[in-house]
């Protein structure tokens, strides 16, 4: 299952209110519980994770891209989400640049083959600076879906 087969219209979020990168974090752990990849009972647990890694190491990239994700135990599949922001935030890129798409990523402990694959096939596509611009112009959630399955 690819990284598009997981993405839901729920864990998408078009231009959300985030003052930091951690407030942004723990809207993506809500879209992750809001498209039904994440049990509600674990979304603090996820977004601590999240952020521990953050902490860790900026997973801010170049360009405008920022990839936060984290393992847990006894998830039953990857919850994935998506947040565009045109106007950019500080995600400690680095190039120094804000992040204008940040993808967060969810994997079961048990499954790090699945974890650098996912990351690696995420990464390919963001690298594509037309498709990351097409990205930002979609406006709503379906569009952004359809999108990154190539409809």
């Amino acid at each position: 299952m690819t990284f598009a087969d997981l993405l839901r219209p729920e864990a998408v979020l078009l231009s959300p209110p985030a003052a930091d990168k951690w407030e942004l974090l723990e809207r993506l752990a809500d879209a992750m519980v809001a498209s039904g990849a994440l049990p509600a009972d674990r979304r603090d647990e996820a977004a601590r994770a999240l952020e521990e890694r953050e902490r860790c190491s900026s997973t801010g990239m170049e360009r405008g891209i920022a990839v936060p994700h984290a393992s847990l135990d006894g998830l039953a599949d990857l919850a994935v989400a998506v947040a565009l922001l045109p106007g950019g935030l500080d995600f400690a890129c680095q190039d120094r640049a804000p992040a204008r798409v940040v993808v967060a990523l969810l994997v079961p402990r048990d499954q790090k083959l699945r974890h650098l694959q996912t990351l690696t096939e995420v990464a390919r596509s963001l690298s594509d600076a037309a498709f990351q611009e097409r990205l930002l112009g979609c406006g709503s959630a379906d569009q952004v879906v359809a999108l990154w399955r190539g409809l």
